[in-house]
């Protein structure tokens, strides 16, 4: 799956791409038709400690899949977003089976 990353307002590191596209890359499992994936990162300028923002938009068949989760750190907004992504996946999933 291709998997584009955007920080915007810092540069992220290359362990953090790396942690994200390993996780999103556990959803391909779920499902295969998963196209590709855009995610965005912000930091929210605020003064409370959960102010790291992720956003993650699954292209699959026709269709957008679309999360955003907001913690202390980018790993653990990542996790909450995509343990989301696979209850979505699996609805998903289980229309197409319906109207097949």
């Amino acid at each position: 799956m291709n998997v584009q990353i955007q920080s915007i307002h810092f540069k992220a590191d290359q362990k953090l791409k790396d942690y994200i596209q390993k996780k999103l890359s556990k959803l391909e499992h779920l499902y295969d038709a998963i196209i590709d994936s855009q995610v965005f990162l912000k930091v929210e300028n605020n003064h409370q400690k959960i102010n790291k923002t992720i956003e993650v938009k699954l292209n699959v068949q026709n269709q957008s899949i679309f999360k955003t989760q907001t913690s202390q750190s980018f790993e653990a907004a990542t996790d909450l977003a995509v343990d989301a992504l696979k209850i979505q996946l699996k609805k998903y999933k289980e229309r197409l089976r319906l109207t097949a």
